[in-house]
């Protein structure tokens, strides 16, 4: 076993007060010894952090401690060393840029499928109603190059603030199947899911719940084709959540 814990989670839910928090989210960390990156805005916390396995458990145990929090559900993975360089802790306009704020999770998230019922779906090659399901990468192009899903759908956006306009360009192409918006852990699926539904009249849109690493947690990554790209020095992760080996 590594003995470096590594953690990314995220959370959608009003946050007035992202000034104090920041400060207070920076010394429970410094405290610890963590580092990587924590993102506030006035639409949630989005968080990346690696230290010793107690040491990241006691501040999530910390952060759940404030009730907007209580929810906040990590996916960890292991690795020999700390991949990040140092901690940081911003306050930004969005936890993950969109550039349309009228889409707004906490007030409601599209409809989830777990990674188990995806699974399910890919191998019999339709839904439990018997539609077309078409899995929709979310992230950037590199991103992609990594890997994905067998037969997913990659628009080669260079940032996530392109999809809405992607979206609209190519809804034809979605209408009457089942599509499931997917990322690295859920954060931006949950936005494009939104959008999708509200602003494009998409009706059968679902978010991978978790995201691709969840996924690989859930099911060892059947369907998927490569690694994970993730946002630290261990570059991509393989379908065991291991930092991938070789080219």
């Amino acid at each position: 076993m590594h003995p470096v814990l590594n953690i990314s989670a995220y959370r959608f839910v009003p946050l007035h007060d992202c000034a104090a928090l920041r400060e207070s989210i920076r010394s429970q960390a410094v405290q610890r010894g963590l580092k990587g990156t924590v993102l506030l805005a006035e639409e949630g916390i989005n968080l990346f952090l690696a230290g010793a396995p107690e040491a990241v458990r006691g501040f999530v145990a910390w952060l759940q401690a404030d009730a907007r929090f209580a929810d906040l559900a990590p996916k960890e993975s292991w690795s020999a060393h700390v991949p990040f360089r140092k901690l940081q802790v911003k306050v930004k306009r969005e936890i993950i840029r969109m550039n349309h704020p009228a889409i707004r999770p906490h007030e409601g998230r599209a409809p989830a499928v777990d990674a188990r019922t995806l699974e399910r779906w890919l191998a019999q090659g339709h839904d439990d109603e018997g539609r077309p399901v078409v899995t929709l990468d979310t992230r950037n192009a590199f991103e992609v190059d990594y890997g994905t899903f067998e037969g997913a759908i990659d628009w080669r956006i260079r940032k996530f603030s392109e999809f809405p306009q992607a979206v609209l360009e190519h809804r034809d192409e979605l209408q009457g199947k089942t599509v499931v918006s997917f990322c690295t852990g859920g954060i931006r699926c949950e936005k494009a899911a939104i959008f999708m539904r509200e602003a494009a009249g998409l009706e059968r849109v679902y978010q991978l719940d978790g995201g691709i690493l969840k996924y690989f947690e859930e099911t060892g990554g059947r369907h998927f084709r490569g690694s994970c790209f993730v946002f630290d020095e261990r570059e991509a992760l393989d379908a065991s959540l291991a930092p991938r080996t070789g080219s």
